[in-house]
C-alpha cells in the first residue's frame, strides 16, 4: 500500500469511527448536504445539465464554428466550441463545464489534449452563486457579489491561456463514439443527465460529512482561518463562514480564491464528469489553484480602482 493509501485509509476510519460514536452529528449533516443539494444545487443545475447535452450531440454550424476558431485558437489552442463551453459554464456554474467538455470528447468532437486544456477555463462558478447566493444573501453586499463574479471570470479567461499549450503524448479524439447526427435519443439523454445530477448530490452530502468530521481540526485555528480552510473543501459552506468572521477586502478576496478554486468537493464532482478523460486530481487542482490565484489578484485590482 503506497503512503498516499496509508493517509486515506487513516482518515476513512476516522470518520468512520465518529459516525458510530455521534450517529446523529453525521446524520444529520448528511441531511444537510442532501438539502443544500436539493434546495440550491438542482433546482439551477437540472436544466443546464440537460439542455447542454443536446446542445453537444446536434451538428455544429459550419459558420460560426469558422467565424469563431481562429480567436480561440489563437486564445486557448481550442476549437470555436469551448468558447460556447466558456460562456455556458459562466451563466450555469460548476460542473456544467465540465459536463460539456466531457460530452465533447466522448462524442469525438474534441481531442483529449483539447479537453484537457478547456477544463481551465470552463469550470466555474455563476452569477447566481456568486452575486445572489454569496455577494447578496452572505456579504449582504451586492458590489462585492460583482467584484467576486468578474474577477472569477476574467481569472478564467487569463487561466485558459495559461494552459493553451498544454499537451500530452498520446492526444487522440474518442472516435469510437464520433457520429455526425441530428437525432436526438431523449431518454439516455435523461438518464444520464439524472445520473450526472444525482452523482452531484452525493458528493455533496459526503463533503458535508467530511467537513463534519474535520471541525474539531479547523476550531484549532482562529474563525477567518478556518472558515478559509473549509471552504477549500466546501464552497457553500466555506462562503457562508467567512462571511462571518471577515470583512472588507480580506473577505472579498478569501471567497474569491475559495469559489475560483472551487474546493475539494466541486473538483469531485467536476472528475466525475471528465472520468473518460481519465484526467489527474493533481493536474485538475493546479488549473483551479492557478485560477483562484489569478482571480485574487484581479479581485485586489478592482477593489482599489473602485472602492
Amino acid at each position: 500500500m503506497k503512503k498516499n493509501e496509508y493517509i486515506l485509509y487513516f482518515i476513512i476510519i476516522y470518520i468512520l469511527l465518529n459516525m458510530v460514536l455521534f450517529p446523529q452529528i453525521y446524520i444529520n449533516a448528511t441531511l444537510n448536504g442532501i438539502t443544500a443539494w436539493a434546495i440550491n444545487v438542482l433546482p439551477s443545475l437540472l436544466p443546464f445539465v440537460f439542455f447542454t447535452k443536446i446542445i453537444t450531440n446536434l451538428n455544429q454550424n459550419k459558420k460560426k464554428k469558422l467565424l469563431f476558431e481562429k480567436p480561440t485558437r489563437y486564445l486557448f489552442n481550442t476549437p470555436a466550441i469551448s468558447l460556447y463551453t466558456f460562456f455556458t459554464s459562466i451563466i450555469s456554474g460548476y460542473p456544467v463545464g465540465a459536463k460539456m467538455t466531457a460530452d465533447l470528447y466522448e462524442g469525438g468532437k474534441i481531442s483529449k489534449s483539447e479537453a484537457f486544456r478547456m477544463s481551465s477555463f470552463c469550470s466555474t462558478s455563476g452569477p447566481m452563486f456568486i452575486i445572489g447566493a454569496v455577494g447578496v444573501g452572505m456579504l449582504k453586499n451586492v458590489a462585492y457579489g460583482y467584484i467576486i463574479f468578474f474577477s472569477h471570470i476574467i481569472g478564467a479567461f487569463i487561466n485558459g491561456i495559461i494552459y493553451r499549450n498544454l499537451k500530452l503524448k498520446n492526444d487522440k479524439k474518442n472516435t469510437e463514439n464520433e457520429k455526425i447526427t441530428s437525432k436526438i435519443n431523449f431518454s439516455n439523454i435523461v438518464l444520464d443527465s439524472a445520473l450526472s445530477l444525482i452523482s452531484v448530490g452525493v458528493i455533496i452530502a459526503i463533503f458535508f460529512v467530511v467537513i463534519t468530521s474535520l471541525s474539531p481540526i479547523l476550531n484549532l485555528f482562529s474563525s477567518g482561518v478556518a472558515s478559509f480552510l473549509a471552504g477549500l473543501i466546501e464552497i457553500t459552506k466555506g462562503c457562508n463562514d467567512i462571511s462571518f468572521s471577515l470583512s472588507g477586502i480580506t473577505c472579498i478576496l478569501s471567497c474569491t480564491f475559495v469559489i475560483s478554486f472551487g474546493g475539494f468537493s466541486t473538483a469531485i464532482q467536476s472528475l466525475t464528469m471528465l472520468n473518460k478523460l481519465e484526467m489527474p486530481l493533481w493536474l485538475f487542482l493546479l488549473q483551479k489553484l492557478t485560477h483562484a490565484i489569478c482571480s485574487t489578484l484581479i479581485a485586489l485590482i478592482i477593489f482599489f480602482i473602485f472602492l
